[in-house]
């Protein structure tokens, strides 16, 4: 085996990650070299950042004979890894440090096979193999090839979403394998090409590279508001907006030199949401069916309560029962009319980091076990996901919540069928109806205003350097933003079965 004796890790050196960057586009490799300040971080980018780092972490304990190549220094950290191996060393290795013409790697697990041979394993936060896993796995396999060690395995280590956790901290059998190795013939190939086109790209100036899906493919590009600066500015009402098939149909009469829907025919479009969508933003005239939505909903018995859950998700489960990715309810907002007129409010909200289920789904039961009407959701799939978990989890509570779950309806069919503003922009969320039908209730002005910053602000509030002041605020901001999720949806379903100039009644 021969490893290059010194690493000097020069200001354009290759990384696996940097490759990765090539492979989406090479505008964001120069610039994630050449102008890191340009990028804006999404605000769950430091989040997965560190599940990343959790799930490694339990692939290094669940090999606890293992060596952690623990140099933060590059170059010490490949001469550590040389001596190592020179010392004929056949303990798993983590972090093993590698570099062949300027590629350096760092390999999560190389595991000792065989009599010479090592299997490389590259732990992955995700339940399955994605295309990128797979160059990343080439890239590893062809430079420690080519620093003359035998390798005889090579997968993906990631996440088994059927694994639940029976004791806490016992996480034997969260991670499974994918073996690839026989499947990299192709991948590795190409791995000098690529070294070399990503060396080209560095020395260059600055690519010209137009926006495009590749901006969010693998990953969502820090610099995609950067590279759209460059570029004329997009029709008022892009064909793209369009649901589902809008990025086909845009590309389709992009071809034609037909950009904007303002400058297609409603004959050329076959979907009848599509064609209501074109009308509306042709002529600015709300599409409004306020008989057919009180008819659509006639049948939900009253008094109705509206419910809205927020939910925690863990790539490594927290809580003895719970799987990989399962969604924990950990708060409910919950509005129910009184049988005389008006409305009673009912919160649940845990921030003290103990599993919240039980205590989630008796507070649920003491809202709606009595209530006879109907249960009103937005987008009832997850709301009826939410409570099933919960009857599963609990069977003594489970016959009140599955009558729970029989009584949910959904409000967002309802909206799709009957109303439609140019102004949602071929969305149905409920923010982008909302703020068409009472822009007084506005999201913008929310401390926390979307699911992401909900999980975001749980996770902080239940951390151990959470003071009980921030904490106290944390809870505020969310009662309030759950709270308007339900009473968005009382508004909403008043409107929609009134004609316009009986909203302000």
């Amino acid at each position: 085996m021969t490893v290059e004796p010194s690493i000097e890790v020069k200001r354009h050196g290759l990384s696996k990650s940097r490759l990765t960057a090539l492979d989406q586009c090479e505008r964001k490799l120069w610039l994630s070299v050449h102008r890191r300040d340009l990028g804006k971080r999404d605000a769950g980018a430091d989040h997965q950042m560190a599940v990343c780092h959790q799930v490694g972490a339990i692939a290094c304990d669940l090999r606890p004979d293992g060596i952690m190549i623990e140099e933060r220094d590059l170059g010490a950290a490949a001469e550590t890894t040389q001596r190592l191996l020179a010392e004929g060393n056949r303990l798993p290795l983590f972090e093993a440090t590698f570099s062949q013409e300027g590629l350096l790697v760092q390999v999560d697990v190389l595991e000792p096979v065989a009599e010479a041979a090592w299997a490389i394993a590259e732990v992955k936060s995700t339940t399955k193999t994605k295309d990128y896993h797979r160059a990343d796995l080439a890239t590893q396999v062809w430079v420690l090839q080519s620093c003359g060690l035998e390798i005889a395995g090579a997968s993906i280590r990631h996440i088994d979403n059927q694994f639940v956790l029976k004791t806490a901290g016992a996480y034997r059998g969260l991670l499974k394998d994918h073996a690839l190795l026989d499947d990299l013939t192709e991948l590795l190939a190409r791995v000098p090409d690529r070294v070399a086109r990503a060396r080209a790209v560095l020395v260059s100036t600055e690519p010209a590279v137009r926006t495009g899906d590749h901006c969010n493919t693998p990953f969502t590009c820090e610099f995609r508001e950067h590279c759209a600066s460059f570029e004329p500015a997009a029709p008022e009402w892009p064909v793209a907006l369009l649901p589902r098939t809008g990025k086909t149909l845009a590309a389709r009469f992009g071809a034609q030199g037909a950009y904007d829907l303002r400058e297609i025919e409603e004959r050329d479009l076959d979907n009848p949401i599509h064609r209501r969508i074109h009308a509306a933003t042709l002529s600015g005239q709300v599409y409004h069916d306020h008989k057919g939505a009180a008819a659509a909903v006639e049948g939900w018995a009253s008094p109705r309560a509206y419910l809205d859950f927020e939910t925690i998700s863990f790539a490594v489960p927290k809580w003895v029962g719970t799987r990989p990715y399962q969604a924990v309810p950990f708060q409910f907002s919950c509005h129910v009319e009184r049988d005389g007129g008006g409305l009673d409010h009912v919160g649940f909200l845990s921030l003290d980091g103990a599993d919240p289920r039980r205590a989630c789904a008796e507070a649920l039961l003491t809202a709606l076990g009595a209530h006879c009407g109907a249960v009103v959701t937005y987008n009832a799939s997850f709301e009826r996901g939410c409570v099933e978990g919960l009857a599963e989890c609990f069977l003594d509570l489970a016959p009140t919540l599955m009558e729970i779950r029989d009584r949910i309806v959904d409000l967002l069919p309802v909206t799709r069928d009957h109303y439609y503003h140019r102004d949602q922009r071929g969305s149905w969320s409920i923010k982008a109806v909302l703020k068409t039908v009472a822009p007084d209730m506005s999201y913008e002005d929310l401390v926390v205003g979307d699911g992401m910053a909900a999980q975001l602000a749980w996770l902080e509030a239940v951390s151990n350097g959470c003071t009980p002041e921030r904490k106290a605020t944390i809870r505020s901001a969310l009662e309030t933003y759950c709270e308007r999720d339900t009473e968005a949806m009382v508004v909403l379903l008043q409107r929609l079965t009134r004609p316009v100039e009986a909203w302000a009644l």
